[in-house]
């Protein structure tokens, strides 16, 4: 037997809609109706001490006692949300003689409507149903659309319904239309809705109007950190981005885990340096935004860790805004962060380092130019990056200008990734452990007493051991 639901959305501004129930049932459903602006009256013996103070403020109708038939006069819909099947029942059947829909909460036998999960963003609403067949497998669908859909399609919906008078005038036929919306959608005024920027959306949306023929839709390109290498770090507007990508321009290290969430059809172009191994030079990636963008695409330049923490992101800003290249920028969790915190390493601690030092070993200038006096300061915590070659200089010159050849240090390879391991140990070490141990890129090295903490507070990988991930220094 098909027993498919027949999709409905009601208009209950100001419609009254009785609720039988007086408990915290009552009270969810009683919010979502008045959400939709019906005029609510609820039934029972007693009420939850919130409904009580809605009552008492006049933003309910109170109907005491026992459910009474009578309560159904003038409604146009009705919910029984109690805990008694046999009251439920006794509703369900009042509204089947008066021809009014009823849902029976967690009873699809009793109801004949259900209420579905819903996605909102403003005006724009997406309802899942399973025809109460299997309501948590539609919960888990919300929950997945959710994350998916951004919060300023409400804007977008709204935009849209403000000119949709003057759409329908501009585009009377509907086949002509819809290829308009395709060509919008796939613009800039979704993009600048998500940067928070309606007024210039509203820009794009009016010349886009204007010339209904369609010109080329001008490209973007949107610089998206990608974190350290989980999956799980990526950021909600990071995915939706990379579900959007035309072509993708992504580092070395970019884990094979996020781009394998990314648009399957997307162009996926490997960017990654190298120390020793420059694949692609800075001008070379500054090309490729430019042709692709150029060329009315969306593109994700996909970065690990954070754009804008040793990533260039700001050149490849100042070369868009001098082309005349739309972008935007979505933060990531950089490795200092995500690493440390995967180690169990408190970057900062109140008995330990009250500053926090990021510093790179791999820049345009000489080490001579580096303030060693400052960065061998006691109190701190420094999180080096890409560090690895350089190891032998940065224990020297730190010692050298004062740091403690015993202050503790922490090397974390492949942070975040299945393959994670941490070695520990002294800065008077920290060269000779890193041989030992022959670590490799990436790896993220940190100096400081709060490195000490990764022996006790490490929780992701292997506990400590002989043949495990997590190494520590001979005693």
């Amino acid at each position: 037997m098909d027993s498919r639901l027949y999709p409905l959305f009601a208009d209950l501004k100001g419609r009254p809609v009785l609720v039988v129930g007086g408990g915290a049932v009552a009270l969810r459903k009683i919010s979502a109706l008045q959400a939709a602006g019906a005029k609510v009256r609820v039934g029972a013996p007693e009420l939850d001490q919130r409904l009580q103070a809605q009552v008492d403020a006049g933003e309910l109708e109170y109907l005491p006692g026992e459910f009474n038939e009578a309560w159904l006069d003038e409604v146009w819909l009705a919910v029984a949300a109690t805990d008694d099947r046999a009251v439920n029942q006794r509703v369900a059947a009042a509204g089947e003689t008066r021809r009014l829909f009823v849902n029976v909460v967690d009873d699809a036998e009793l109801s004949t409507y259900q209420v579905p999960s819903v996605v909102e963003r403003g005006p724009l609403q997406i309802a899942i149903s399973s025809s109460g067949a299997a309501p948590m497998l539609a919960r888990h669908l919300r929950e997945k659309l959710e994350i998916q859909l951004d919060q300023s399609l409400g804007a977008l919906a709204q935009m849209l319904a403000t000119h949709r008078q003057r759409i329908r005038s501009r585009l009377p036929v509907i086949a002509e239309r819809r290829r308009w919306f395709d060509r919008l959608l796939a613009g800039p005024v979704p993009a600048l809705l998500r940067r928070g920027q309606p007024l210039q959306a509203e820009r794009e949306l009016l010349i886009a109007l204007s010339d209904v023929r369609g010109a080329v839709t001008p490209g973007s390109v949107a610089l998206v950190g990608a974190g350290p290498g989980d999956a799980g770090l990526l950021t909600l507007r990071g995915l939706r981005l990379l579900n959007e990508a035309d072509v993708i321009l992504h580092d070395r290290l970019v884990s094979a885990e996020v781009l394998a969430l990314a648009r399957r059809d997307a162009e996926f172009i490997e960017v990654g340096k190298q120390a020793g191994k420059h694949h692609t030079t800075q001008d070379g990636i500054h090309s490729l935004m430019l042709e692709h963008a150029r060329a009315g695409k969306r593109v994700v330049r996909l970065k690990g860790g954070d754009p804008f923490v040793f990533g260039r992101g700001g050149e490849e800003l100042e070369m868009l805004r001098a082309h005349g290249i739309a972008y935007e920028v979505v933060p990531g969790i950089t490795a200092a962060l995500a690493c440390a915190a995967y180690a169990g390493i408190p970057l900062t601690h109140r008995d330990h380092a009250q500053s926090l030092r990021f510093v790179t070993a791999h820049n345009r200038d000489s080490e001579d130019t580096v303030d060693w006096l400052s960065l061998a300061a006691e109190n701190q915590t420094l999180a080096v990056y890409m560090g690895v070659a350089a190891l032998p200089q940065l224990q020297s010159k730190l010692i050298e200008h004062g740091r403690s050849p015993n202050t503790p240090f922490a090397i974390i390879e492949n942070g975040t990734r299945p393959g994670q391991r941490v070695i520990t140990g002294t800065l008077a070490e920290l060269a000779a452990r890193a041989h030992e141990q022959a670590v490799q890129s990436p790896a993220l090295l940190i100096v400081g007493e709060v490195a000490a903490l990764a022996k006790t507070l490490h929780w992701f990988g292997e506990a400590t051991g002989g043949d495990s991930q997590y190494l520590q220094a001979a005693a």
